[in-house]
C-alpha cells in the first residue's frame, strides 16, 4: 500500500455533482476516504484542496471497461481495500419508445447498466476476501415503475435492480451489503444541462410524452429533494444493522412506488383466477 486511509475507502462514480458529490461530502464530513471517479476531475478540485489527504480524484468513464478494472486495481493498491462501491455515474433521455433509436438505447444501457455491473465484479473479489463491503446502486423511482417518455432510462434502471436483488443474496454469505437507492425529485443537475437528453420527436406522441419533455427540463432547480438530506439518509441505511435492499427518497418516491405497489397487487388478485388456472389438470 503507497498511502493510509482514513475511516471506510468509498469508490464513488459520477461524483463531480448531484448526488455522487453529496455523497462524496457526507462521507468525508463521516471522517471516510474518498475517491471520487468522474470523466472530467479537474471539477473536484475544490473538494481535493479541502480534504488533501482524504480526497482522490480519478478519471473515469464507467463505459471504458479497462479504465474500470484499471481504477479498480489501483485504488487497492493505494489504500489496501474498497469499502463501498458507489454507482452513481448516469443521465436521463427522454423519448417515447417508438422515439428511442437503438445507439441511444445501447449507450444508456452501458451506462447504467453494463458500467455498474462491471465495477461491481471488480470490486467483489476484494470485498469477498475481506469479508465485508458494500455496494450501492444508484436508481430511481423509474427504477420500480415506469410512464410515457422514460421507457429508456426506466429499462435500464429496471435491469440494474433485477441484477442488484440477486447479487444481495448472493454475497450476503460474505458480509456485503447492496442497496438500492430510489429517488424521486431531488435539486441535482439531472434535469438541466447535458444530464438530460432527448430523442428525436414524433408529432403523433405529443400528447404521451410532450409534457415531460418540456415539464422535467422546467423542474431544473425546483425539485424538493435536497441532494445532501440523501445522501445522510443513505449513510445512515449502510451504517444500520438491517440495511434495507430498497430505499426510496423523497415524498414523491414513496407516494409514486406505494400507489404502483398497491395497484400491482389489485390487479394481481383481479386475475388471480385466470393466472392460477394454468396449471396441468390433476
Amino acid at each position: 500500500m503507497s498511502a493510509s486511509a482514513s475511516g471506510r475507502v468509498w469508490l464513488i462514480t459520477g461524483a463531480t455533482s448531484g448526488f455522487g458529490r453529496s455523497i462524496a461530502e457526507a462521507a468525508l464530513a463521516a471522517g471516510d476516504t474518498v475517491v471520487a471517479a468522474a470523466r472530467r476531475p479537474a471539477a473536484l478540485d475544490d473538494l481535493a484542496a479541502t480534504h488533501p489527504e482524504r480526497l482522490l480524484p480519478v478519471a473515469l468513464d464507467v463505459t471504458d471497461a479497462a479504465g474500470i478494472d484499471a481504477t479498480v486495481a489501483d485504488v487497492v493498491a493505494r489504500y489496501g481495500r474498497i469499502d463501498v462501491l458507489v454507482n452513481n455515474a448516469g443521465r436521463g433521455l427522454v423519448g417515447a419508445v417508438e422515439e428511442t433509436g437503438d445507439q441511444e438505447l445501447r449507450d444508456l444501457m452501458e451506462l447504467h447498466f453494463f458500467g455498474p455491473a462491471r465495477l461491481t465484479r471488480a470490486v467483489l473479489p476484494h470485498m469477498r476476501a475481506r469479508k465485508s463491503g458494500a455496494i450501492v446502486q444508484m436508481s430511481s423511482m423509474g427504477g420500480r415503475l415506469s410512464f410515457p417518455g422514460v421507457g429508456a432510462y426506466s429499462a435500464t434502471k429496471f435491469a440494474l435492480e433485477g441484477l442488484t436483488e440477486a447479487l444481495a443474496a448472493e454475497v450476503a454469505p460474505f458480509g456485503i451489503k447492496a442497496l438500492i437507492v430510489e429517488p424521486g425529485s431531488f435539486r441535482t443537475s439531472f434535469a438541466g444541462g447535458g444530464a438530460l437528453q432527448q430523442t428525436a420527436e414524433m408529432p403523433e406522441y405529443a400528447e404521451t410524452v410532450g409534457a415531460v419533455r418540456t415539464g422535467l427540463p422546467e423542474s431544473d432547480g425546483k425539485q424538493a429533494g435536497d441532494p445532501a438530506k440523501a445522501a445522510a439518509a443513505i449513510l445512515k441505511a449502510l451504517d444500520s444493522d438491517t440495511t434495507p435492499l430498497r430505499l426510496a427518497l423523497g415524498n414523491d418516491a414513496v407516494d409514486a412506488i406505494t400507489a404502483h405497489a398497491e395497484a400491482a397487487r389489485a390487479e394481481a388478485l383481479a386475475w388471480e383466477k385466470v393466472s392460477r388456472g394454468t396449471d396441468f389438470d390433476a
